[in-house]
C-alpha cells in the first residue's frame, strides 16, 4: 500500500531514529511547512537523497534516490521574514515509487519498508561497536574534535543506524547504508567500511582531520 508524502530533496541522508535541523527559507518549503501545520501531528514529510543535481531552486534535484526516510516535525520556529527553523527526527524508510509536480513542493507516493534485524546479527554488532570505537580512536588522534562518547545501544536495527550517521562517508556510501535489506545486512557493510576507514587512518595518521571530515580525502 502507498501513501503520499510531501518531498524534500537533499544532499543529507535522514535515517531513522537521528535528528535533522533544518533551515527552511525558499518560499515551496515555506509552503510545504504551513501545509504540514494544517494537519494533525503527527507531520511527517519525506526525506530523499539528490543524486543528480543540488537542493535549491526549481527543478534543481534531477535524480532522486530510490529510497527515503520519512521525517516527523517535532519543532517549528518561524522567523517575521517568512523563513523556518525546524527540528525533525527519523521515522520509517520508503520506497519512492511515484514523483507528483502538481504543487511548488514535490510529493511522492511511497510505500514504506519494514525494519527487521535479520539473521544472526548479533555477532558482526559487537565487531562493529569494537571497530566503531577503534575508528573514534583513531580519528581523535587524527586531529579531529570528537562529541562525548556515544552510548550504543543494544537493539541491533537502532544501532545499525546510528552507525551509518556517526561514520564520515561519502553520500553514495551513506546511501547504500540506508538502503540495505536488513539490520544485519547494514551492520556487515559498516563492518567493511570501519574496516578499510581504520587501516585509512592506522597508516596515516598525520593527515588533517578536516580532509576526512569534508569529504574531500580519496584515497584512490
Amino acid at each position: 500500500m502507498t501513501e503520499r508524502l510531501p518531498l524534500f530533496p537533499l544532499g543529507t541522508v535522514l535515517y531513522p531514529g537521528l535528528v535533522l535541523p533544518l533551515h527552511l527559507f525558499e518560499d515551496r518549503y515555506r509552503l510545504l511547512v504551513h501545509d504540514l501545520l494544517e494537519r494533525p501531528e503527527p507531520r511527517y514529510f519525506g526525506v530523499v537523497g539528490i543524486e543528480l543535481g543540488h537542493e535549491v531552486g526549481e527543478d534543481a534535484a534531477r535524480r532522486l534516490a530510490g529510497v527515503g526516510c520519512a521525517a516527523e516535525l517535532h519543532t517549528v520556529t518561524p522567523h517575521e521574514d517568512g523563513r523556518f527553523d525546524i527540528v525533525t527526527v527519523g521515522s520509517r524508510r520508503f520506497t519512492l515509487k511515484e514523483l507528483d509536480r502538481s504543487r511548488p513542493y514535490l510529493r511522492g507516493d511511497v510505500e514504506f519498508l519494514p525494519e527487521e534485524a535479520g539473521a544472526d546479527p548479533e555477532p558482526v554488532a559487537r565487531r562493529v561497536r569494537l571497530l566503531f570505537q577503534l575508528y573514534r580512536h583513531r580519528l581523535a588522534k587524527a586531529g579531529a574534535e570528537m562529541a562525548e562518547p556515544l552510548d550504543l545501544p543494544e537493539d541491533p536495527v537502532r544501532l545499525s543506524y546510528l552507525i551509518a550517521a556517526a561514520v564520515v562517508l561519502d553520500g553514495h556510501e551513506k546511501q547504500r547504508l540506508l538502503q540495505a535489506e536488513d539490520a544485519t545486512v547494514r551492520l556487515q557493510l559498516e563492518r567493511d567500511l570501519l574496516e578499510r576507514e581504520n587501516r585509512l587512518l592506522d597508516k596515516l595518521p598525520t593527515v588533517p582531520a578536516g580532509q576526512f571530515l569534508d569529504g574531500s580525502f580519496n584515497p584512490n
